[in-house]
Parts: structure tokens; C-alpha cells; sequence
């Protein structure tokens, strides 16, 4: 069972954007964490977070994916905000942020995005990536005012 799509089929047309879901264990219980951002973009709210966890705390019900007792946990982005879509690292340019590629991984401020193309700056130094070259990234700094 794929827990992230599970969760957008939930959780997007309540308004979320699902940017992680994962289960782990810590200690005996199970922990299900899902991290959502607003699609207007609004800063999510504990209102916010309270609706999509009894959402997705009744379809993980009827799905019944975990056999045993377990933790649901459902957060806003915060400083460590995965990006992944071009919109993502347009909303967050000029931020620095961490990436890994096939055969690296460095930070870098987001300087530009064209397309699928996003264009990093690095001591100087100027990387363009395609979207799909991208294994991870992450905000490696929060901005002063929200986005």
C-alpha cells in the first residue's frame, strides 16, 4: 500500500498538497507522518492540521494498512520543506537549499526556474538541473517572511 498516494487521494480535495508520507518505527509503535502544505498557498494552520488528520485517520481506518496500534502524525512543511515541483522551488528562490542528484550533492541558492529546468548558485558558481535529475531536495534555510 502506498501511503503517499493514499493520502492525496484524501487530502487533495480537502485542499492539501501531500509533500511526504512515510511510516517508521520509534521504539514499538509505528509512526505514520505526513507533512502537508495549503494548494493556495496559505500557511497551513492547526485547523488545518487537525482536518486532514481526522481525514486521513478515517481512511487509513477503512484501508486498515497497519496491523497493529500506531501514531498518525500530520505536520506543516517547516524549515526542512521538501521541493519537488517547479512551483516549489520558484516560491522559495533566492533560499538556499539542499540537493542530491545521481552523482552529487551540494547547497545551493535557487536562482531561477524555467520550466522543468531549475538554476542553482553555488560558490559562484551556476548549476542548472532538470526537475527529473533531482533525487532530493530540501529548504536548507527558512524565509524571513512567509511564502
Amino acid at each position: 500500500m502506498d501511503l503517499a498516494q493514499a493520502a492525496r487521494e484524501v487530502l487533495a480535495p480537502l485542499g492539501y498538497e501531500v509533500l511526504e508520507a512515510r511510516m517508521s518505527r520509534k521504539g514499538r509503535t509505528p509512526r505514520v507522518l505526513v507533512r502537508i502544505d495549503r494548494l493556495d498557498e496559505e500557511l497551513v494552520s492547526v485547523e488545518d492540521v487537525q482536518i486532514a488528520g481526522e481525514a486521513f485517520g478515517l481512511e487509513l481506518d477503512r484501508i486498515d494498512p497497519i496491523a497493529a496500534a500506531y501514531q498518525l502524525e500530520i505536520e506543516s512543511p517547516g524549515a526542512e520543506r521538501p521541493l519537488f515541483r517547479a512551483r516549489h522551488f520558484e516560491r522559495f528562490h533566492d533560499l538556499r537549499a539542499k540537493v542530491r542528484t545521481a552523482d552529487r550533492a551540494f547547497t545551493g541558492v535557487v536562482r531561477e526556474v524555467e520550466g522543468d529546468r531549475v538554476t542553482f548558485e553555488v560558490d559562484g558558481e551556476r548549476i542548472v538541473l532538470d526537475l527529473d535529475d533531482i533525487e532530493s531536495a530540501r529548504l536548507a534555510e527558512w524565509p524571513d517572511e512567509p511564502r
